[in-house]
């Protein structure tokens, strides 16, 4: 039985008369991965930006490692240590890269910040190895890499400071299929490495069937259904869910019956 890093606890969100999220609670193991599926609205990200701490909860509780991360202490020492535990990689790494600043200097700024006393040369080049990158791209700009080329340095940012949870928000959905492929496969290796637990935010079935081993779904601010992966994909229980499948395009795909269907719940 694997230890639990990421204990959620009746999270509750709302912006004015909307519920964003709504008594949200899940787990996710060490090195395990879990899936939060949903359309536009459905709570998803809010719960993954209060998860990381870039928004705060109405109420409910946010554990690693069983620390409570919604009790905000002040103190630089205590800000550092809770940004290392969760760490984020966004759908478009170009918005949460500095244009002007080479991907080594990239790193080595987070790692000064972090480990000021490290050996900063050489986790500079494990950390590009690592994602599949080597030191010509450690001298580019931003700019100067492909889509593909530049998530793998917001992972390996992310991956900078060893956190125990990585929270990936539509990671590969401005990406081609191919370089998806990719960058799954390395998430892959990466998590078979070094153990962390991988919290997958996205609207792509194919994605969470191939990368994740649980999931839960998510419909204006409620979880409506969860469990593993396979069986909740094979044998949908809710409406909702059958509903994201048959949305997916197939031979035979009914836009006109989905749109009904929709109306209908």
């Amino acid at each position: 039985m694997r230890k639990t890093v990421l204990e959620v606890l009746g999270l509750h969100r709302a912006y004015g008369s909307v519920q964003a999220v709504d008594d949200v609670s899940f787990t996710l193991a060490e090195g395990g991965s879990l899936g939060i599926v949903g359309e536009s609205g459905s709570g998803k990200t809010t719960t993954a930006r209060i998860v990381v701490g870039l928004e705060s909860a109405d109420s409910g509780r946010v554990l690693v490692h069983r620390r409570d991360r919604t009790e905000h202490r002040r103190g630089r020492a205590h800000r550092l240590a809770r940004a290392r535990e969760v760490q984020m990689v966004f759908q478009d790494p170009y918005l949460s890269l500095d244009p002007r600043t080479p991907v080594g200097a990239v790193l080595r700024e987070t790692l000064r910040l972090h480990f000021p006393d490290g050996d900063h040369d050489r986790r500079i080049a494990e950390l590009l190895e690592q994602v599949g990158l080597g030191t010509r791209e450690a001298a580019a700009l931003p700019r100067q890499l492909s889509g593909g080329q530049r998530q793998r340095v917001a992972i390996a940012r992310a991956l900078a400071v060893e956190p125990a949870v990585l929270v990936l928000d539509e990671a590969v959905a401005a990406l081609d299929v191919s370089v998806q492929a990719q960058i799954l496969n390395l998430l892959a290796d990466i998590r078979d490495e070094t153990g962390i637990g991988y919290l997958f935010i996205t609207h792509d079935l194919g994605v969470v069937r191939c990368v994740t081993d649980e999931v839960i779904v998510m419909r204006r601010g409620k979880i409506v259904e969860s469990g593993r992966t396979a069986e909740v994909l094979a044998r949908p229980r809710h409406p909702y869910t059958r509903l994201l499948l048959d949305s997916v395009p197939r031979p035979g795909w009914d836009p006109r019956g989905i749109a009904e269907a929709r109306r209908a719940l």
